[in-house]
């Protein structure tokens, strides 16, 4: 049985408002998972009788939110995710409330990148800084260059503040 094939759960649903429910379920816990209190809510709303058809469920909700909010997919692209299995019922109805969440979900993206950026820069001044210091040229902070495992923001971070320098320098 094919993962996808648990999307049809999703019919036992007493309502499209259950769907809702369950999506910004998901989204609200994406960092943290599903508690015990979640996963009974959703199994009762789907009439599940074994905890364990939750599980690839829930698998393809994510991966469909995932797509929909970092992939920024369209309307017709959002009918492109779903395999020929599903029925066309729950595609319709699926991407319809992907639709209706997409943007909140991607200015929750926006906002959380935002956060993380300001709490990077000062790491990378302090970095800067130091290193600046160790070359004994006081106050002319210099470049990290190694930046093999840091993560992404702070690499553009890392960027910007290399292309002020040479700017600053000309």
């Amino acid at each position: 049985m094919s993962v996808w094939k648990h999307l049809a759960l999703l019919g036992r649903a007493n309502s499209k408002e259950s769907i809702e429910y369950i999506l910004e379920a998901l989204w609200r816990t994406r960092k943290t998972g599903l508690d015990a209190a979640d996963r009974q809510i959703f199994g009762e709303m789907l009439q599940l009788s074994n905890d364990s058809d939750l599980d690839p469920l829930l698998v393809c909700l994510r991966i469909l939110i995932r797509k929909c909010v970092y992939e920024n997919a369209k309307k017709d692209e959002m009918q492109k995710l779903f395999p020929a299995e599903v029925q066309p019922e729950l595609q319709r109805l699926l991407t319809l409330l992907l639709q209706k969440f997409q943007k909140e979900w991607r200015e929750d993206i926006a906002k959380e990148d935002t956060a993380n950026d300001r709490v990077i820069l000062p790491q990378l001044r302090a970095m800067m800084w130091t290193r600046g210091n160790e070359r004994s040229e006081i106050g002319d902070p210099a470049a990290i260059t190694n930046l093999k495992h840091a993560p992404r923001s702070f690499k553009v971070m890392q960027h910007l503040a290399v292309k002020k320098r040479m700017c600053s320098s000309n």
